[in-house]
């Protein structure tokens, strides 16, 4: 089966679409990576066990959510095409609960707050995967060639990492200086018109929409039996998972470990985006020279090689020089991942003739949550083994509970990626196909 002609459709600029990753990214990174810090520790308003509890039932949410996100938008048939509709309307209710979730009402107390936090934390996930669906599906269809998508997602990972400086580097100084409801107003108004932006000038194909609208057991049934699904989802579960528990655990990490504040955090993980915006020219070098999926292998191994140091280290200073070799992982996979998955998208639909990306990256999308259940797992053992309750009882030692949260739990999970990729191969790189 061939693959879908494209020369009847208007390109797409890789600038305007790549923007769209700081829209989609500037909310959800504030939201993931200080939504723990922001009710455990500065209100205490829910304890380290019930926010574990939250990640865990979220997890569940997302393995319901994505598949019909991604399901409606594969048989979504509109003018406007197939994806861009539910950008355009999920933006800013995607907004409105992110804001929300940051501006508790006033009578909450401990011993009310958990369905609150419960609530919101739901709404505004599954919002996000709702916009996380579409825009991602749009990546493989848009750009046909690798040489396409190696450029266009060089860029969208520049805009994805400025959007961290600013909603996790930043945000520690900007929310202490004007507050987290303020701040949440800011990084959603820039989301709505960054995406709003963004999928205005995408071009889908107008062949995709004559085309059969996919079948939703049919589909899922090709997807679940497609061995490299699985190896892909379950590295990049383990990988976010990692990767979530360093963004959430610097806070800790430097209040409790390092003995400094918010600035630390804003330093540390500066020094780390910075690194991997500065790096990604290297990692699309690399791949050229080592092929694609050695690339991707090598990024998770240096990532667990860039955590380990933090365990020993004892000054904000040298925490920031260790961080660099982090950012020169985490650059790497940024480059990487996404063109490993569209290889996958792209022999489903020369296989089977029908363009389904919005399912298939829904289904990924289901088990890159999956990393709730490791961030959940690491929460609940901070809580079991160190006695780390919340910011009024952080245990008898708070210092250690930080640096098993940001490195040594997060150093395992990198460990377990590398071994997951291995058995993800693809005839392009000269290996034999597996599945």
């Amino acid at each position: 089966m061939e693959e879908l002609k494209t020369n009847s459709m208007k390109p797409t600029r890789p600038l305007r679409y790549a923007v769209g990753m700081f829209g989609t990214s500037i909310p959800v990174n504030m939201f993931k990576t200080y939504a723990a810090f922001f009710y455990v520790d500065r209100l205490g308003l829910i304890t380290t066990p019930q926010y574990s509890l939250i990640l865990f039932l979220y997890t569940f949410l997302d393995a319901i959510d994505n598949p019909v996100y991604g399901f409606l938008s594969d048989r979504t048939r509109t003018k406007w095409g197939r994806r861009r509709p539910w950008l355009l309307i999920g933006a800013p209710l995607l907004v409105l609960c992110f804001i929300l979730f940051f501006n508790p009402p006033a009578f909450l107390t401990p011993g009310s707050a958990f369905s609150y936090v419960l609530i919101m934390y739901m709404l505004t996930g599954t919002l996000d995967s709702l916009i996380n669906v579409n825009y991602g599906a749009l990546f493989p269809e848009l750009f046909p060639t690798e040489a396409s998508r190696a450029k266009t997602n060089a860029m969208r990972q520049v805009f994805q990492f400025v959007a961290m400086i600013i909603s996790i580097a930043l945000t520690p100084i900007i929310t202490d200086a004007i507050g987290f409801v303020t701040t949440a107003y800011i990084y959603g108004a820039l989301a709505i018109v960054v995406i709003w932006f963004m999928a205005s000038g995408c071009h889908e194909n107008p062949q995709a929409m004559e085309q059969p609208k996919p079948e939703l057991f049919k589909t899922i049934l090709d997807i679940a039996s497609n061995p490299k699904f699985w190896i892909y989802g379950a590295t990049n579960a383990a990988y976010y998972g990692g990767l979530a528990l360093v963004q959430s655990g610097v806070a800790f990490y430097t209040k409790y470990h390092l003995g400094v504040g918010g600035m630390g955090s804003t330093i540390l993980l500066g020094v780390v985006i910075l690194s991997a915006i500065a790096f990604i020219p290297v990692w699309v070098k690399i791949m050229k020279k080592i092929t694609l999926m050695k690339a991707w292998r090598l990024a998770l191994a240096v990532c667990a090689l860039g955590v380990l140091p933090l365990y020993f280290v004892r000054s904000l200073p040298l925490a920031a020089v260790c961080v660099v070799v982090f950012g020169f992982a985490m650059g790497g996979v940024s480059v990487t991942m996404d063109i490993v998955g569209a290889r996958i998208l792209d022999e489903d639909r020369i296989k089977n003739g029908i363009p389904r990306e919005g399912t298939y990256s829904s289904l990924i999308g289901i088990l890159n949550k999956a990393s709730g259940l490791v961030t959940s797992l690491a929460f609940l053992l901070v809580f079991q083994l160190y006695g780390f309750e919340s910011g009024e009882n952080p245990g008898a030692a708070p210092d250690a509970a930080a640096r098993f949260l940001m490195v040594l739990f997060p150093v395992v999970v990198f460990a377990v990626c590398v071994v997951i990729s291995r058995f993800l191969k693809f005839r392009q790189d000269g290996e034999k196909t597996e599945g």
